[in-house]
């Protein structure tokens, strides 16, 4: 305490007088560093003053109390912004990449289905078909032997009688 009424002015000072007061203690201090500088370098000792401040109670100040919740707002709404911006910007990239993956993976599908065709048109090739069956030993069907079920049947046709065995009734 004694060394805060020294180095502050008192309140009943006027500015002119505590102006006075600064100076000359300015003075004396340079005073008091010129000597010691031609003492010599010497240790510095300083002492640790500890100070309780536990029975200081902070004085409730309301403008500043709204100035800083209007800044809470201002700044929570600006972060907002910011990480809705972020997110729509991340989001359309991740879209991006994933629309191309889509379109790499169509193309992938489209020539797949174009090789699927040229082997089915290879595979149902008549000149083929007949080549193999030539080696496998068949031979063109007879007149008659062939039949279409797609085919109308003329109901005045002679009809193939078939026997269906019957099975025994249990009971």
């Amino acid at each position: 305490m004694a060394t805060q009424a020294i180095a502050s002015p008192n309140i009943f000072d006027t500015p002119r007088r505590a102006a006075d007061r600064m100076q000359e203690r300015n003075l004396e201090l340079l005073a008091a560093q010129q000597q010691r500088a031609r003492r010599g370098p010497t240790p510095e000792v300083f002492f640790v003053k500890r100070f309780d401040n536990s029975r200081i109670v902070k004085a409730a100040d309301p403008a500043r109390a709204k100035e800083m919740r209007l800044f809470a707002v201002v700044m929570a709404t600006l972060f907002a912004l910011i990480m809705t911006y972020g997110w729509q910007h991340l989001s359309s990239i991740e879209y991006g990449y994933r629309i191309e993956s889509e379109k790499q993976q169509l193309q992938q599908l489209e020539e797949q289905n174009l090789q699927l065709r040229l082997s089915e048109a290879d595979l149902g090739d008549p000149a083929r078909i007949d080549q193999m069956a030539r080696q496998l030993g068949l031979t063109a069907p007879q007149p008659g032997q062939v039949v279409r079920p797609d085919a109308v049947a003329d109901p005045n046709a002679p009809a193939l009688a078939e026997a269906t065995p019957m099975l025994p009734v249990m009971r």
